[in-house]
Parts: structure tokens; C-alpha cells; sequence
């Protein structure tokens, strides 16, 4: 009975240690990279503001070609969403909606997954001239995560997980731009 109680009080200070340091760990995340186009900022801006175009060059769309994807609303303008649903654990099943659009300059939008977990984010695509026939592009994504669930942030890396699809991505982009 006393090895019991001793265990018990071993496993209630662990759990004790492991919310106690959450409650000191980030909570959010942002997630940032940029590449610059050969091409026009207007050309550029005109191609990534419709999400079927996205779906072209983003490394998630492309992972499961039997995807199915669905839109709603007027492509390229605000309130309009993509919805992909996969069997394919990496993509599972979300929608992206746009909820703000400053034209020329950048792309607001609303992730919201819900498989394989439920989860939101919130990320942009924008486009900056840098010289006559030259874009430099940026696409960030933003979240958080809800305490104790934090705890999990360090080890999880998520600049090094979400960074290098938005590398490849921006990477996608530019090929398809400059062709």
C-alpha cells in the first residue's frame, strides 16, 4: 500500500511539473518565409489571390491527388473558400476562407481544420514590388496552442514543420510565375 501512495505522489508531481512549465511556455506561433519572383507584383498578386490558384503550388494540395476539393462563393474575393477533404493523414480535411483582402498588396485568410484534429489558424500571402520586374512574396501562418497543450510546442518544432512547406510552396510559385 505505501509503494502505491508513493507512486501516486511521484505521478501527481509529475503532472504537477508538466502544467506548471506549460503555463510558462509560448502559447503562439508564427510562421514566416518569403521568396522574390521575376515577375511584376501585379501579375503576382493577380495569380495568388484565388485559392484554386493556391492549390497549384501549395505542398498540402499536391500531397493527395485524389483530393476532393470544393469551393463556395466568388473565387479571389473575400468570403470565398476552399474545402479539401483526404483520406491522407498529412492533408485531412479543412477549408481556407479569405476574410480580407488589401488588392495589390495582401491576402488575409482563415484556416480551420478539422481533421485529423480541430484546429485554427490564421495566415497571408503578400506581394511587394522591389523593382520593375521583381516581387518579393511573403506567406506567414499564425496559431495558437491551448494550455496545457503548449507544452508540446518545443519538441514540435512548428517553424521547421509548417516553414519548410511554405519554402517548397514559395518554391512552386516561382516556377509556375516565371515560366
Amino acid at each position: 500500500m505505501i509503494i502505491i501512495k508513493r507512486i501516486l505522489v511521484v505521478l501527481i508531481l509529475i503532472i504537477a511539473i508538466v502544467l506548471i512549465a506549460a503555463y510558462f511556455m509560448p502559447k503562439e506561433y508564427a510562421i514566416q518565409r518569403e521568396i522574390v519572383i521575376d515577375k511584376p507584383a501585379d501579375s503576382v498578386f493577380k495569380y495568388v489571390r484565388y485559392l484554386k490558384n493556391q492549390n497549384q503550388f501549395s505542398v498540402w494540395a499536391n500531397i493527395d491527388p485524389k483530393m476532393k476539393l470544393t469551393y463556395k462563393g466568388t473565387d479571389g474575393t473575400v468570403g470565398s473558400i476552399s474545402s479539401w477533404e483526404s483520406k491522407v493523414k498529412e492533408v485531412g480535411i479543412g477549408e481556407q476562407e479569405i476574410t480580407k483582402i488589401t488588392e495589390g498588396k495582401r491576402i488575409d485568410f482563415a484556416l480551420r481544420f478539422k481533421e485529423p484534429m480541430n484546429d485554427t489558424a490564421v495566415g497571408f500571402m503578400s506581394t511587394d514590388a522591389i523593382a520593375g520586374n521583381q516581387t518579393k512574396v511573403k506567406w506567414g501562418i499564425n496559431g495558437v496552442f491551448p494550455y496545457p497543450m503548449n507544452i508540446m510546442m518545443p519538441m514540435m518544432n512548428m517553424d521547421k514543420m509548417i516553414g519548410k512547406d511554405l519554402d517548397k510552396g514559395l518554391e512552386n510559385l516561382k516556377e509556375q510565375m516565371e515560366k
